[in-house]
């Protein structure tokens, strides 16, 4: 399988997209268990959109380099000037809009977790579709313990809509970090694998299968999960209509049929 690398906003992210339309992501500051500075948000969003614009892409994974992080959250160096309401509401309101445009992707995404998954890591991990991990991942947002913020109501909610409220208290008020195996017990982790290598190879597995299946159906899916989230507690849902007509009117879903009735795989365009 071929894979062309593309040039990513700072080289502190990699970015490479292969023949099965499959993008990469990876965060690449090993030395720093890849904690993210404000211009690597800043590229992510710019990658978001450019995935967001490329028909071509069918799935993302997003990882860390190296084996012993996926990422420690935001680096710390960012927040030495912070001393306004302005700041701070900025600073939050900057991370909604970089874990929003992952969230809103069409096209499904699996966070490949390797070592600490903490902080902004988390959060962006819980902004994924799925999430693969290796046996020695750890999960957990210390604020408690460390800086003394806190998190926004969109990342609250999303971590909520995984592990429901009261794993979120235990986890945020505790400070403590979260195992594989308990990780995925709680529904936050989708598997668990041995090792670095595994989860690699694992999500790259899992990305060709769901880079095979009807695009518009992923997308729908995706989008229709994402409105009732956001409802939550709010009143009804917003109308699905829209994603029922996508679908329905789609040249994928006569295709479908068509393959359904002639006994043969069906060949997806995602139109």
């Amino acid at each position: 399988m071929s894979i062309a690398a593309e040039a990513a906003p700072t080289d502190e992210l990699l970015f490479s997209i292969d023949d099965a339309g499959i993008a990469r992501i990876t965060l690449n500051r090993p030395q720093a268990r890849n904690a993210l500075t404000f211009a690597m948000y800043e590229g992510l969003v710019d990658l978001y959109g450019r995935i967001e614009s490329d028909r071509s892409v069918k799935a993302v994974i997003l990882t860390g380099a190296g084996d012993k992080a996926f990422a420690a959250g935001t680096d710390i160096g960012q927040f030495r000037d912070f001393r306004t309401a302005e700041e701070a509401l900025g600073y939050e309101r900057f991370m909604d809009r970089v874990l929003g445009s992952l969230e809103r992707l069409r096209v499904p995404t699996i966070a490949a977790v390797a070592g600490a998954c903490t902080g902004g890591g988390m959060a962006i991990a819980a902004a994924c579709d799925m999430r693969i991990a290796s046996q020695d991942a750890r999960f957990g947002i210390p604020i408690a313990r460390t800086l003394g913020n806190c998190l926004s109501q969109s990342t609250l909610r999303r971590l909520s809509g995984l592990i429901g409220a009261p794993r979120v208290k235990d986890i945020l008020f505790t400070a403590r970090l979260v195992g594989a195996d308990e990780a995925r017990a709680i529904g936050f982790a989708n598997e668990v694998v041995a090792d670095a290598a595994a989860v690699q190879a694992r999500a790259s597995e899992l990305a060709t299968l769901l880079a095979s299946h009807a695009p518009l159906t992923l997308q729908a899916t995706k989008e229709g999960l994402r409105r009732l989230s956001e409802q939550a507690g709010d009143g009804p849902a917003a109308s699905g209509d829209d994603l029922i007509v996508l679908c329905y009117t789609s040249e994928d879903f006569r295709e479908g049929m068509d393959a359904f009735l002639s006994k043969r795989p069906p060949s997806f365009k995602g139109r």
